[in-house]
């Protein structure tokens, strides 16, 4: 069967080369319309958007990069370069590399914090964003929790122990998977090595300067990041039982950007698929708003 996308690549300020995934219609997608850019998050890759985006591409142009690190980009020589702005770079330089000057952002996680970073710094280039289970605050407990996992490099014999590793750490996330839907994420997180062995797709690395960080030190206000984002479509996705992003932080950025569109997740932590139901008509729904 032939897959849904090319895989194309692009080149860093720094002489990296990143992959990203290209869903470009056969029929080809509305040339007026702005294309789709899906951003994953710290630990993730491109698989993660795998069914939203071939669920959009028949009517978009849908590109999915791999952020320095993960996935088939190359990884980084210094790892102080895994960090929020050089991955900002990183996006800016594909953006130039295909000549696009306005884009849908679809950002989970990290990559809902590169989507404000970059209407802060670019908003011309923002026609509109997703922001799936992150926001201007973050509450301990589900940094703490990130904390706690990233970067430990394990690696297991077959799908169904890797299956069983990611239960045990997300399981309170997920309540309502079943043993097909971990499975599913371990294909979406791990990867099958020269070795044999199945390990996680991204550079252990990038923990580096997480785990470093001064945990006393003030977090940067995002507050006038997030409000760059106003006056264009924008849809805020919460896990009902995130975590990472708390109701109160979706309540104030509601207030704050009042024709922003929320949506919650019933029994889902951080962070949501994008492959749920409620997620998915939501998406339509903020996707028919773009001109």
């Amino acid at each position: 069967m032939d897959k849904a996308y090319t895989d194309r690549t692009w080149q860093t300020g720094d002489g990296l080369t990143l992959h990203y995934r290209d869903y470009s219609s056969s029929e080809g997608a509305d040339p007026s319309r702005p294309p789709i850019i899906c951003l994953h998050g710290l630990t993730r890759n491109a698989r993660d958007f795998a069914d939203l985006a071939e669920h959009l591409a028949g009517e978009w142009r849908v590109l999915v990069p791999e952020m320095r690190g993960r996935g088939d980009s190359d990884y980084a020589p210094d790892p102080a370069s895994y960090a929020v702005p050089t991955y900002v770079g990183d996006l800016v330089a594909l953006l130039e590399d295909q000549g696009i000057e306005r884009f849908v952002s679809i950002g989970t996680s990290m990559g809902g914090i590169i989507t404000m970073i970059l209407a802060a710094t670019r908003p011309q280039t923002i026609a509109g964003a997703v922001l799936n289970d992150i926001g201007p605050e973050l509450r301990t407990e589900g940094l703490d929790a990130i904390k706690s996992y990233v970067g430990q490099g394990r690696s297991f014999p077959t799908w169904m122990h890797a299956a069983r590793a990611l239960e045990e750490t997300h399981g309170e996330a997920f309540p309502r998977f079943d043993t097909e839907d971990w499975i599913r994420m371990a294909k979406r997180t791990l990867v099958l090595c020269n070795n044999g062995r199945i390990s996680y797709d991204y550079d252990m690395k990038i923990a580096e300067p997480i785990l470093a960080a001064d945990e006393n030190a003030v977090p940067p206000d995002m507050w006038p990041a997030y409000e760059a984002l106003e006056g264009r479509p924008l849809l805020l996705v919460r896990g009902e039982i995130s975590s990472l992003f708390g109701a109160d932080t979706l309540a104030e950025m509601q207030r704050r950007i009042p024709e922003a569109k929320a949506v919650t997740i019933p029994a889902t932590g951080h962070a949501p698929t994008l492959d749920e139901p409620e997620a998915r008509a939501a998406i339509d729904a903020f996707l028919s708003e773009i001109v």
